[in-house]
């Protein structure tokens, strides 16, 4: 049996974008989201334990960037199931050559990629459409005291947004820029 994915590399070492393959006819297509057993080799000793939803209303809407410290770090599977994102990961190893460097892909459920993100990076994105509906598969659950936030318009990572921000938690706008004592993420 061939693979339902394809997987590719990104510009950023560890980070991952997925091709998923549905399957179609005249009635539509049938896709595998996940699947352990294909995907091992991303995480090869984690299992998907939480998994999220979200819709977001409004055009241009931003949320992010938010992570996880160790030892709750996980990695994370994004896709897009109505509308359009602009996703973005930014690298918080601390020792990696491409460290507080972002990488972006725009998700749709009609291009069919997921975002692969590894443990030590930072998660957001902003909508390209309204109603924009997300789903997130994480290796580790929730924990408050671990999250991690760093502020979306910081100059130091400069995302470039593809539209103007329209609107954005007040807890996303409010976290403070990354200060000189940031020292990123020790897995």
């Amino acid at each position: 049996m061939s693979s339902r994915f394809d997987i590719f590399d990104t510009p950023i070492q560890g980070l991952k974008v997925i091709r998923r393959k549905p399957l179609g006819d005249s009635r539509g297509y049938f896709e595998r989201l996940f699947c352990a057993e294909e995907l091992k080799t991303l995480i090869p000793d984690k299992v998907i334990v939480q998994i999220n939803h979200s819709l977001t209303e409004k055009l241009g809407t931003v949320r992010g960037m938010h992570f996880q410290y160790p030892p709750h770090a996980e990695f994370k599977f994004v896709s897009c199931l109505r509308g359009k994102a602009f996703d973005v990961a930014v690298d918080l190893r601390r020792d990696s050559p491409t460290y507080l460097k972002w990488h972006a892909e725009i998700l749709t459920a009609d291009n069919h990629k997921t975002f692969a993100l590894p443990e030590g990076f930072a998660h957001g994105f902003q909508t390209l459409t309204d109603e924009c509906e997300m789903l997130y598969l994480h290796t580790n659950f929730y924990i408050p005291a671990s999250e991690g936030l760093l502020n979306a318009r910081d100059p130091k990572l400069g995302i470039k947004w593809p539209v103007d921000i329209a609107d954005i938690s007040d807890r996303d706008i409010n976290n403070p820029l990354i200060s000189d004592t940031f020292m990123g993420v020790q897995l």
